[in-house]
C-alpha cells in the first residue's frame, strides 16, 4: 500500500466530522397524525411503525402524536379521509409508499432521522444517499482528468477545497456514506465503532484505484476518462449496497453477487460518466461517441445525451 496515499487519506478523513451525522441521528421528531377515525390512525401507525424491534417501536411510537393540540410538530400527516391543506402529507393505504416518496423530496433533511425511527423509509432514503455519493464521484473523476475544467463546476457544498489525490477524495466520499448508512440504519456512527468497515473502505480505495489507472492506460483518453469515473461510480455502489445489507441483515452479499453488482453499476457508471462529461466538455463527449459506440446506439448529437443528474 502507497505511504503517501495512506497519508493522503488520513488528513482527508480528519475533515470529516461523524458527530454532524450523529446529531442529525438524534434530531428530535414530532410527527402529528390527523384521522376522522381510530381505524385511520391504527392503518398510519402501523405502517411507520413496521419492522422494529420491541425497543425501537417503544420509542419511535413516542414520536407519533394523534391530533396534536397546541404542540409544536415536524410533519403534519392527514389519513385519506380526512379533508388536508394543500400539499399536505396525505397517507392513503393503497399506495403508503408514495407518502414516503413526497418527505424524502420536500423534507431531505428529515431523511436521516426518518429512516433510523421507521423501516419504511430507510431503503429509499439509502437507495438516495447510495446514488448520490457514486454520481458525486464519477463527476470528481471526470473534472479531475481535465485540466481546463473550474473546480467548484462540483456541487459539492459539504466538501474541502483541495485533495493531494482523487483516492482521498473518493475514499472520504465512502466513508460518509458509510458514517450515513450506519445512522439511518440506527447503528452506532464513528470512527471507532465502524472501524471494520473504515479499515475495509481504505483497503479496497488502492485496488479500485490501481483498476482505474490500468484502464486509463488501455485506453484512448476519452474511453480511459469514462471507464476511470465507471469504477468510482461501480466501486461506490458496491461498497453502499453491501453496508446496507450489513447493517440490515448481519452479513454482506457473496463474491458471485458482488461482482454481478460490480458489472451492473459499472455500466450504469458508463453512461452517467458520458452524460457528466456531455454536460462539461461536449466536444470530448462526441468524440468519445463517434469512436466508442456503435451506430445504432448513439445519440444523434450530444444535446441528446439525458440531462445531467442532480446531486
Amino acid at each position: 500500500m502507497n505511504i503517501k496515499g495512506l497519508a493522503s487519506i488520513k488528513n482527508a478523513l480528519h475533515t470529516l466530522n461523524p458527530a454532524g451525522i450523529r446529531e442529525l441521528a438524534e434530531r428530535p421528531l414530532h410527527i402529528a397524525l390527523f384521522s376522522d377515525t381510530p381505524e385511520g390512525y391504527s392503518q398510519m401507525e402501523s405502517f411507520f411503525l413496521q419492522g422494529l424491534s420491541p425497543a425501537r417501536r417503544q420509542a419511535s411510537s413516542a414520536l407519533l402524536i394523534r391530533d396534536p393540540q397546541a404542540v409544536h410538530y415536524d410533519l403534519a400527516i392527514y389519513d385519506q379521509s380526512v379533508a388536508a391543506p394543500p400539499r399536505a402529507f396525505v397517507f392513503e393505504d393503497a399506495r403508503p409508499h408514495h407518502l414516503v416518496s413526497r418527505i424524502l423530496d420536500r423534507r431531505p433533511e428529515l431523511g436521516v432521522p426518518m429512516a433510523k425511527a421507521f423501516v419504511p423509509f430507510r431503503k429509499p432514503f439509502l437507495q438516495r444517499v447510495i446514488a448520490k455519493t457514486c454520481r458525486e464521484n464519477a463527476l470528481f473523476s471526470v473534472s479531475t482528468a481535465l485540466p481546463d475544467v473550474v473546480p467548484n463546476i462540483m456541487e459539492l457544498p459539504w466538501a474541502v477545497a483541495e485533495f493531494a489525490s482523487d483516492t482521498a477524495f473518493l475514499t472520504m466520499n465512502q466513508v460518509r456514506m458509510a458514517f450515513l448508512i450506519a445512522a439511518a440504519s440506527d447503528r452506532e456512527v464513528g470512527y471507532l465503532a465502524q472501524k471494520s468497515e473504515i479499515a475495509a473502505i481504505i483497503g479496497s480505495a488502492f485496488g479500485w484505484r490501481a483498476l482505474a489507472r490500468q484502464l486509463v492506460g488501455k485506453i484512448p483518453f476519452g474511453g480511459g476518462l469514462i471507464a476511470k469515473a465507471a469504477v468510482a461510480y461501480a466501486g461506490t455502489k458496491v461498497l453502499g449496497l453491501s453496508l446496507e445489507r450489513f447493517y440490515s441483515i448481519g452479513f454482506t452479499y457473496t463474491r458471485e453477487e458482488r461482482d454481478r453488482i460490480y458489472a451492473d453499476a459499472f455500466r450504469q457508471g458508463k453512461k452517467i460518466a458520458l452524460r457528466i462529461l456531455g454536460h462539461i466538455r461536449p466536444d470530448l463527449a462526441a468524440k468519445y461517441i463517434h469512436e466508442n459506440m456503435p451506430l445504432s446506439s448513439r445519440p444523434s448529437a450530444v444535446g441528446d445525451l439525458p440531462s445531467l443528474p442532480a446531486l
